[in-house]
């Protein structure tokens, strides 16, 4: 497993979809996944350290586990089929570790209000993580990318983790906003 920390969430003006970047600790690899504006939101506050007047699902969720006697170990994005990311919350309870399956999004937002470690399995860093200012003819296993000779984005044009034809992976690119939304302005 990679342990990842989160570099970044984006959001296009255009469509308003958000993409949320994971950075390899230990490496200059980023990993970008799609996410709900929602989920978004939800990471945001808490990395903001927004105070919300009632709790957010997520802060309910790390409530429940806390009141049930749980304790979230890490969460881990297992896998990426047909394009779509995966992941599990791996909780310690009284009875013994429990994995529950989990969207990344969600993984995420609770990770990041317990303070407890994201990782991501090998398998799919190797697929789909993105390098900065490699050749553009290096091979590429990227989702939506994966041909050889198709060029690495910069961490700030990693949006596209959808598998769909270049074309449109730039096109899309085009309408980002590169602001984080971490950004008050």
């Amino acid at each position: 497993m990679v342990r990842v920390e989160i570099d970044s969430i984006r959001v296009s003006l255009m469509s308003q979809e958000r993409i949320v970047i994971l950075k390899e600790i230990a490496d200059d690899r980023y990993l970008p996944i799609w996410i709900g504006a929602f989920e978004a939101e939800a990471i945001r506050v808490e990395l903001q350290d927004i105070t919300v007047t009632r709790p957010l699902t997520h802060d309910l969720l790390k409530s429940v586990i806390v009141q049930l006697g749980g304790k979230v170990d890490r969460v881990v994005v297992t896998d990426l089929r047909q394009e779509v990311f995966f992941a599990e919350i791996t909780i310690n309870t009284p009875d013994g570790e429990i994995k529950i399956d989990s969207r990344p999004s969600d993984a995420i937002a609770l990770a990041v209000r317990l303070k407890v470690p994201i990782f991501v399995e090998e398998k799919v860093m190797d697929r789909a993580a993105i390098r900065p200012e490699e050749e553009s003819s290096t091979e590429t296993t990227s989702p939506g990318r994966g041909k050889p000779g198709a060029p690495e984005l910069e961490p700030d044009d990693a949006e596209e983790v959808r598998p769909a034809d270049l074309s449109l992976f730039e096109d899309f690119l085009d309408t980002l906003d590169m602001d984080d939304l971490e950004d008050p302005e």
